[in-house]
């Protein structure tokens, strides 16, 4: 069971935001949906949630075509950017609301969640802080309990102890293995223990496709002395280089040499390093 996307392409005037993109979501993990501004994340996100319409291409919601299907799309939750709520609604009553249209919602869960993060439940969903409209917004998405759930950039606004609260929940919530999350989001490192598969696109094309795991152990950093470093790296296929004095750090694809000499510094690449290397690399920097 899955979201699939199958050769969709959207054009706004000359631009093309998505460029026949095909790609699954589902298996109850925690997709990274990451890439630039402007890369074409919000405008696949949008068409999968039939807010805006591909100009050819197929979306599918396991296995049903997902336009206009009010039951496929009635699987899909996507955290909102705008406040839909009439002016004078409060927050708990707009939690009641939003249980009536999604029957796997959880109030107890939600109030609960409400709690933790101090959202006041008596004030106006209108006069809510942007921090706390966030945490209004987080909490639906949270407890809609939908087999797909989409956050789009879901911790604008919030400080950094909101932020390691959301993770936290949502990491609890998806270990259960039962809902399919979709994060789009700039801040990588934080979100990157999260994140089981990294779907990376660029000017409306899928660049990456493949489990953070496997990005992961596609690369890795050498540093050191200058000298060492590059050659070290003589040959090889880079993603970025930084120099500082006689100092070197290299992002390099491929696994390391068993045998690195002394002196160099290996290790691991992390998924922002290993997506900032592909941006250079990409741009050819």
């Amino acid at each position: 069971m899955s979201i699939e996307l199958k050769n969709v392409t959207k054009t706004y005037g000359g631009v093309r935001a998505l460029d026949s993109v095909s790609v699954k979501f589902g298996g109850g993990l925690v997709y990274g949906l990451l890439g630039a501004n402007g890369a074409g994340k919000t405008t696949m996100l949008n068409i999968i949630t039939n807010r805006i319409y591909a100009d050819s291409g197929e979306v599918l919601i396991d296995g049903e075509s997902a336009p206009g299907n009010d039951r496929a799309l009635g699987k899909v939750y996507m955290m909102a950017e705008a406040n839909l709520f009439p002016d004078s609604m409060r927050v708990e009553p707009a939690l009641r609301l939003t249980a009536q249209f999604y029957p796997g919602f959880d109030m107890d869960y939600a109030l609960d969640v409400a709690r933790k993060f101090e959202l006041p439940l008596k004030k106006k969903v209108k006069a809510l802080s942007t921090g706390y409209s966030s945490i209004f917004r987080l909490t639906l998405a949270l407890s809609c309990n939908t087999p797909y759930v989409i956050y789009d950039e879901p911790v604008l606004g919030l400080d950094a102890q909101h932020r390691d609260l959301f993770y936290r929940l949502l990491m609890e919530k998806c270990a259960e293995g039962e809902q399919t999350a979709i994060l789009s989001t700039h801040l990588i490192q934080e979100a990157a223990n999260l994140i089981n598969h990294a779907v990376i696109i660029k000017k409306g094309r899928i660049i990456r496709d493949a489990p953070v795991e496997e990005l992961s152990s596609a690369a890795h950093t050498v540093s050191g002395p200058a000298a060492l470093v590059d050659a070290y790296i003589a040959g090889r296929k880079l993603l970025s280089v930084n120099a500082i004095g006689g100092l070197k750090t290299a992002s390099v694809e491929g696994e390391p040499d068993a045998g690195a000499p002394a002196g160099l510094e290996i290790s691991g690449i992390g998924l922002q390093d290993y997506f900032i290397g592909l941006m250079n690399e990409e741009e050819g920097k």
